[in-house]
């Protein structure tokens, strides 16, 4: 079976998402078709979607000017899956508190952008995910917080007290990089262990 990946290619990892979803396809005896989202048309005909880091403004707006937020959204209401990770979290959020930020609406959180600081303040840690046997070594790289966690979503990992890991329906979120490892866990968890809306 071959499942086609659509990866918000606006800014960030294109490529590590793609190798990411790749090997976690591999993993459950598939193949995965990855195509670069850059202009509304793709995304319908995508099962999984990936929006990566980046500069979440940015992101926003060019989503916004292309038409390709309201595929994203049509994609989540058909139950399809979505990983959004840093910056896409910041996006797919139900509140950015920034108002520079259209979000998607997608994930019943408020965030904090760069709530972890700076680049400089960078770091690496071993992350007690719900759903994995052993820890996920999480990168986080001027990365958000979740402020708080609305009654629709679901906490996945914390870090120092604060959530970094959410799932709302068939979105998950998260704070840190998961394409920066070569543990492909959080791809798998996010796309092939649940429940995909069919073709």
């Amino acid at each position: 079976m071959t499942v086609t990946a659509g990866v918000v290619a606006v800014q960030g990892d294109v490529a590590e998402h793609a190798d990411a979803i790749q090997r976690a396809a591999a993993s459950h005896g598939e193949d995965a078709d990855v195509l670069e989202v850059r202009k509304s048309g793709v995304v319908p005909d995508c099962d999984i979607l990936l929006l990566p880091g980046g500069e979440s403004t940015a992101i926003s707006r060019l989503l916004a000017r292309e038409g390709i937020d309201e595929e994203i959204r049509a994609h989540v209401d058909a139950g399809k899956p979505v990983l959004a990770t840093c910056a896409g979290l910041i996006v797919a959020s139900t509140d950015a508190n920034d108002e520079r930020v259209e979000t998607l609406d997608l994930v019943d959180v408020t965030v904090d952008r760069n709530a972890f600081g700076r680049q400089v303040d960078s770091f690496e840690a071993p992350l007690d995910v719900d759903g994995l046997d052993e820890p996920f070594p999480s990168v986080f790289i001027r990365a958000p917080t979740i402020a708080d966690v609305g009654p629709d979503a679901e906490v996945l990992a914390s870090w120092d007290g604060r959530p970094v890991a959410v799932r709302d329906g068939p979105v998950v979120g998260t704070s840190f990089h998961p394409e920066l490892t070569s543990d492909s866990r959080i791809h798998d968890l996010a796309f092939f262990r649940t429940e995909r809306a069919p073709v």
